[in-house]
């Protein structure tokens, strides 16, 4: 047998877990009632309906076929509605085996002493107890397949409705066994798990109903909305309901809002099946550290927060020893800076207040106080001024990070320890870099959220978080005002984003390097300045000078030489965030060379992004290998300086 084969089949059919939990509860005379009990249900309900919505619509002349047909199309409703609320009623009670017998932590220490791996411990307890759940829906599947008789019910509708209620399934199975994994639950979360599934479904069930009620629903005001896609009731309403329970119109929506009012029932699969997954690979991850409760926790199990605060566990009475890097210089450069509580004030500000900016300047686009244009425009503004910051203060702590230590004696004792002049520089690099990385992520971010709000359509906005080129005959109009599903003869409307989604990759890859770059300049001029004052002025002057050459060549390159110009704007991130927020401004050129003038500005983007950072790389790599080449001479020619 094929090892792919037989690793597959130990995860699923042949998993020694599921092989034991089938058996044992294949033996079990509750289970076959259980099952016998679930057909009979629907068999009773099916003959009921049929008999009652037959008989109420026989006239003179007896049945007919389309008395018939309605009959059997209300009958498979019935049962429908019947099988999804046994199966969530039903599902925790399989389920909730699985908490209750795993919580005993010695159930768990035997099971980690065999030579099962992580996947096979999970799967197999989701897989062994799922397959009870999962039998019930085949067993009624004949059942379904008698209302094809009688006229009037899909084949598709039965089938997903099948689909529907598995997911519901596979999701309450998918939680279970991650409470199970956790080991906070024990047996008395047994009943509570069951509570929780049933509030759900009626809280979600209310909210929807609710919402109907105010008029708020799609296709007129009564019909699905966004509780639909939550809930299994509602998505399989909204499949066996068309008319009553109408989903909206296709094309009515973009974004987010397309999924869940015009395709309930494939977001309510898509969803669950997402989550369940998402669920089963946190398990499988933590099943070894102790569960998902150990999530946020180090290894020592102290929780995120408490560790970020630097104490131990809450029954200590001591804090814990800080962990130091391989690389010791690097490690202090990089906690030496939080070692005030202004220093972290100021870090962590910066970091929250830009981020609220970020979320909020968004906000406010979706809520139409700012149009694309303003929207732009401030986004660009916010991103620019973030990055001048930081590299102001990357310049500003590598200029000073050698020259005050050689100034306050420090440099004369790290000499004497077996620090190399190569771990020493490049310990400054990665600290000060590991220290900067999170005040880089503010500007990234705040492009990440604008570009996914642009990807997802604007939400539902009418213009979809973008405006509109129109080509055609000489050079293109921008904004062009027209209807873009009607344009005129010859004219080509292409919709540019408000900020191209791929900002969240291609700004943090010259990002990063470029700030590595100055940092390295900075460590440069520090090395061979007497003192801080002239480092940081030399610095500034240096990383000034080349960026505003290579800035000045990457914006006119940009506006005035098509395809190439895209790759040379990404070499300076001043250019980059501008070509990222406003690409037709700052790649007219490239737009105008036809229609696919935004592929190729984006492309080309992403290859400059990809040149620039092996740029910038290489620049840093040989400033480090010269200083670790000249690190002692100049240090002696400086030593005892002040």
């Amino acid at each position: 047998m094929p090892v792919l084969l037989r690793w597959l089949l130990r995860l699923g059919p042949t998993n020694p877990i599921a092989v034991r939990l089938v058996q044992n509860g294949s033996r079990r005379t509750k289970h076959l009632y259980i099952r016998a009990g679930y057909v009979a249900v629907l068999g009773l309900v099916l003959l009921w309906t049929l008999l009652v919505q037959a008989g109420s619509s026989t006239g003179a002349g007896g049945l007919d076929y389309r008395v018939l047909a309605a009959a059997g199309a209300s009958s498979f409703a019935w049962v429908a509605y019947l099988q999804v609320g046994l199966i969530c009623v039903l599902a925790p009670v399989f389920m909730a085996s699985a908490i209750a017998q795993e919580s005993n932590p010695k159930t768990w220490d035997i099971i980690l002493t065999t030579p099962l791996t992580r996947a096979e411990i999970v799967l197999g307890n989701l897989f062994g107890r799922l397959f009870f759940v999962l039998a019930l829906l085949f067993a009624s599947l004949p059942l379904f397949a008698l209302t094809q008789y009688f006229g009037g019910v899909p084949g598709q509708s039965i089938l997903t409705s099948y689909l529907i209620a598995g997911c519901a399934a596979t999701l309450v199975g998918a939680i279970a066994i991650a409470l199970s994994v956790s080991r906070l639950a024990g047996r008395r979360a047994v009943f509570a798990f069951y509570v929780s599934v049933v509030s759900y479904l009626g809280a979600t069930a209310a909210i929807d109903a609710g919402i109907r009620n105010a008029g708020l629903g799609a296709s007129g005001g009564n019909g699905v909305t966004w509780m639909t896609a939550l809930n299994p009731f509602l998505a399989m309403r909204a499949l066996l309901e068309p008319s009553g329970y109408p989903r909206g119109e296709e094309g009515s929506y973009a974004g987010l809002a397309a999924h869940f009012l015009e395709s309930p029932v494939t977001t309510w699969c898509v969803g669950a099946l997402l989550l369940s997954v998402l669920l089963m690979g946190a398990s499988t991850l933590t099943v070894r550290m102790g569960g998902l409760q150990t999530l946020g926790q180090g290894r020592d199990g102290v929780p995120w927060h408490r560790r970020l605060l630097k104490l131990g566990a809450a029954d200590t009475e001591h804090r814990p020893p800080r962990g130091v890097w391989a690389n010791p210089i690097a490690w202090r450069e990089a906690a030496a800076r939080n070692a005030t509580i202004a220093r972290m004030a100021a870090r962590y500000s910066f970091i929250a207040i830009g981020g609220l900016a970020g979320v909020g300047l968004v906000v406010m686009y979706h809520l139409g106080m700012l149009d694309t244009g303003d929207f732009r425009f401030v986004i660009q503004s916010v991103v620019w001024t973030e990055v001048a910051v930081i590299t102001l203060v990357a310049i500003n702590m590598a200029a000073t990070a050698i020259s005050r230590e050689r100034e306050d004696g420090t440099l004369d004792l790290i000499l004497t320890t077996p620090i190399t002049p190569a771990m020493y520089l490049t310990g400054k690099l990665r600290g000060l870099v590991a220290y900067l990385i999170p005040l880089i992520m503010v500007p990234v971010a705040t492009l990440g959220v604008a570009g996914i709000y642009a990807l997802l359509g604007g939400l539902g906005r009418p213009d979809g978080g973008a405006d509109q080129v129109a080509y055609g005959g000489t050079a293109p109009s921008y904004p062009w005002t027209g209807d873009p599903s009607a344009p005129p003869a010859g004219i080509t409307p292409v919709a540019i984003p408000a900020v191209l989604p791929e900002a969240i990759v291609i700004a943090p890859m010259v990002l990063i390097p470029f700030i590595a770059f100055c940092v390295m300049v900075g460590l440069q001029w520090s090395l061979k300045s007497r003192g801080t004052i002239g480092s940081v002025v030399g610095t500034v002057g240096i990383v000034g000078a080349i960026s505003g050459v290579i800035g000045l060549c990457a914006w006119n390159s940009g506006a005035s030489i098509a395809p190439v110009g895209a790759v040379a704007a990404a070499v300076s991130p001043a250019s980059l965030l501008g070509a990222l927020v406003t690409p037709y401004e700052m790649l007219e050129s490239t737009f105008q060379s036809g229609p696919n003038g935004l592929r190729q500005a984006r492309v080309g983007l992403a290859i400059g992004a990809a040149l620039a950072a092996a740029g910038y790389t290489a620049i840093v790599y040989g400033i480090h290998a010269s200083m670790v080449k000249n690190f002692d001479f100049t240090v002696r020619k400086l030593a005892g300086t002040k």
